[in-house]
């Protein structure tokens, strides 16, 4: 039993003793705290774009509120952003589902996650999770009672995932491989031959493909955003995940989709109507607004997020014993800060003592993650260019091997 169970005398479910809390919102948490004490704190360590929503999205949900449209909605989503979503997946990933069967529109991109895990996992079972990942993954499928495999990525490859790789993480119990692309923490694009690769292992053991897009719209220098389930032998085995937080900034409306074959989409609808029922009905008149009226302002955060980056590859680069590539899609900076002879947890433990600058150690995201750090550049310019002038008062007293 844990500390709390001891102290209370409540006994509960032995699915909690091995998923921590997610590392990331204690960061968040640790934030808040400081700077409720005073503390300047410059934050890069979440995943939040510093945008607001765009006008349109929160004049369609104001109106909607207005018109008293503040009740149910059907459990799958609404007919209109359905339909829009169905006509997202089609014309821009080439994807194509029954928006009446092949789609649930959830209360966001984790609530569709956790749907997805839930609906193919039974306890017992394994799903093979490429790392470095986002935190959340191996603690969902640790709540379900199934146990992730990771399959480490390395930063020699490029973080590229390879079929051998894969290969090696098989086991009688693989049922599911997560992929995300672009990726968390590490900023990979999935390209056509590891996007064939990993369907044709899928195709061949017969798993499903639970695929995380939420920051497909943000690729850089000319890269294109490959979407597995449109890819022959994916269809019939793919969930797709996808939500508004990142591409439209509104992380806070909590909303998000998930998309795949309707005979799996039927099972997943279960858990959406004995859960959360459904998502908010005026937030979903916000994502139709954001889908059918939002590319312009998905193209301006885009153009701003490519000048951030440069910002940040550049402080980083700057600093004694770190280096840091260009990440090809997503918000983050993934540096290496071997060089610096520290741990992850000791580098963002200095950054915050000496800088007032937060930062997610890479050893948050499991296997491959030590000896890096999370920078997210989905802060302002203004943040970031305090950063990058806090961390070059240090440069002449940083560590160094």
């Amino acid at each position: 039993m844990n500390e709390r169970t001891r102290e209370s005398g409540v006994r509960v479910a032995r699915r909690f003793s091995g998923v921590e809390r997610s590392a990331t919102v204690a960061l968040l948490e640790t934030v808040q705290r400081l700077r409720r004490e005073g503390v300047a704190v410059l934050d890069l360590s979440g995943g939040e774009p510093d945008f607001t929503t765009p006008r349109t999205v929160i004049a369609e949900a104001v109106s909607a509120l207005e018109s008293g449209d503040t009740h149910y909605t059907p459990s799958r989503g609404l007919p209109e952003l359905l339909g829009a979503i169905g006509e997202k997946l089609a014309t821009e990933n080439g994807v194509h589902v029954d928006p009446a069967t092949g789609i649930i529109v959830t209360p966001s991109a984790k609530q569709a996650l956790f749907t997805a895990l839930m609906t193919v996992l039974d306890p017992g079972d394994e799903v093979i999770v490429p790392t470095p990942a986002w935190v959340s993954y191996p603690a969902m499928a640790g709540l379900i009672g199934a146990r992730a495999v990771s399959a480490e990525l390395r930063a020699e490859d490029g973080f590229r995932l390879s079929r051998q790789l894969l290969e090696e993480q098989l086991t009688d119990r693989t049922r599911a491989l997560v992929v995300n692309t672009p990726a968390n923490p590490t900023g990979h694009v999935l390209d056509g031959e590891e996007a064939a690769e990993i369907v044709a292992f899928a195709v061949d053991h017969n798993l499903v493909l639970i695929v995380d897009e939420i920051y497909e719209k943000i690729v850089y220098d000319g890269r294109r955003h490959v979407s597995l389930a449109s890819l022959p032998g994916a269809e019939r085995r793919t969930l797709t995940v996808n939500g508004f937080s990142k591409a439209y900034a509104m992380t806070g409306w909590r909303l998000g989709y998930l998309a795949g074959p309707g005979p799996l989409i039927a099972q997943a609808l279960k858990v959406q109507e004995h859960t959360v029922s459904c998502a908010a009905s005026f937030v979903q008149r916000g994502g139709v607004a954001a889908l059918t009226r939002g590319a312009d302002d998905v193209a301006a955060m885009l153009k701003e997020y490519t000048v951030r980056r440069e910002l940040t590859v550049a402080a980083l680069n700057a600093l004694p014993g770190v280096t840091c590539e260009r990440p090809e899609g997503a918000f983050y900076a993934f540096a290496d800060i071997r060089g610096t002879g520290l741990t992850s947890a000791a580098f963002a433990q200095l950054l915050l003592e000496r800088a007032a600058v937060t930062v997610a150690p890479g050893s948050a995201f499991g296997a491959g993650g030590e000896g890096y750090v999370r920078l997210s550049f989905a802060a302002s310019r203004d943040v970031l260019e305090g950063v990058g002038e806090r961390l070059t008062r240090l440069a002449e007293e940083w560590p160094t091997g």
